[in-house]
């Protein structure tokens, strides 16, 4: 009897959430709960897992599960236990340092050594940034094609994901883009996934044959989608357009490959899913 094909493997990523806040009580403002943190990773596994009776499932041909969770940090830095969540209170630290890098600004507040964490900042923005300033990501040091439209992390500044407060977790605003899904579109540029449309051209876009080929930015959540480079209809349903949070579910297998590729690797990547801060500290 012929043994069946081992599981395919899954990558574990460690996250830091840094709330940088202003002051307000834990679950208010800026001041995210612990609940609207644990909903969001929820819904970063969803959606890289193509969890069954979840927004984040998909049938389409060409999606795939991703095979990579999160996890919020057990460990910290110093070897101490950790729920992965590090509030700040930014009204009462002193910055010093001058508008730049807002990777750099962030990383003040709070930054964990990224071989070992992903750090994620949610930025206490005004409300009138809601739908303007979603997310940021650094991408990879990679080989991959397209690596250069990346913004880059280090040396050249500290690496990690931004996020409005308002965009993260299900957050209840009045937005398309309000169920968590903006940290699932910038965690693929963190994982070497381009945007569908990449730099702006047809033939050479986002490295995907997979994906459909277009040239500029794809918004909106039409009932019928229009028309790709070549002909066929636009995939609307991707993570990595700029389209409502209820129209995406898909990370194709050509995207996927990418961030395998990334994870076996690019450095500050590779090392994530044999951190330290996957497992618990051990009490004596």
């Amino acid at each position: 009897m012929t043994a069946p094909p081992p599981e395919p493997e899954i990558y574990r990523i460690p996250v830091v959430v840094h709330v940088i806040h202003q002051g307000e009580p834990v679950g208010q403002g800026h001041n995210l709960s612990d609940q609207r943190v644990l909903d969001q990773i929820r819904i970063l596994n969803e959606d890289y897992r193509r969890k069954e009776g979840t927004p984040g499932f998909n049938d389409h041909p060409a999606g795939g599960d991703a095979r990579i969770e999160f996890v919020l940090a057990a460990r910290a830095p110093d070897g101490s236990a950790t729920n992965g969540i590090d509030r700040v209170d930014a009204s009462a630290v002193v910055h010093p340092t001058p508008p730049g890098s807002q990777y750099d600004y962030y990383a003040y507040y709070g930054y964990w050594d990224p071989a070992q964490y992903l750090n994620v900042w949610t930025m206490p923005l005004d409300p009138s940034t809601i739908d303007i300033v979603l997310g940021l990501a650094t991408g990879p040091d990679t080989d991959l094609p397209g690596g250069d439209l990346f913004d880059p992390g280090e040396p050249a500044q500290a690496e990690g994901i931004l996020i409005n407060s308002a965009h993260f977790g299900p957050s209840g605003i009045a937005s398309e883009y309000n169920a968590g899904r903006t940290l699932t579109h910038e965690v693929g540029h963190y994982l070497g996934v381009l945007h569908p449309w990449g730099g702006g051209d047809c033939a050479d876009n986002d490295f995907c044959d997979d994906t459909p080929p277009v040239d500029a930015a794809v918004t909106g959540c039409p009932a019928t989608p229009p028309t790709a480079c070549d002909g066929t209809d636009v995939m609307m349903e991707n993570f990595m357009n700029y389209t409502p949070d209820r129209c995406m579910n898909v990370f194709t297998h050509d995207q996927i490959e990418r961030m395998h590729h990334v994870l076996e690797n690019s450095p500050r990547r590779k090392s994530l899913t044999e951190s330290p801060g996957l497992e618990s500290p051990v009490v004596p």
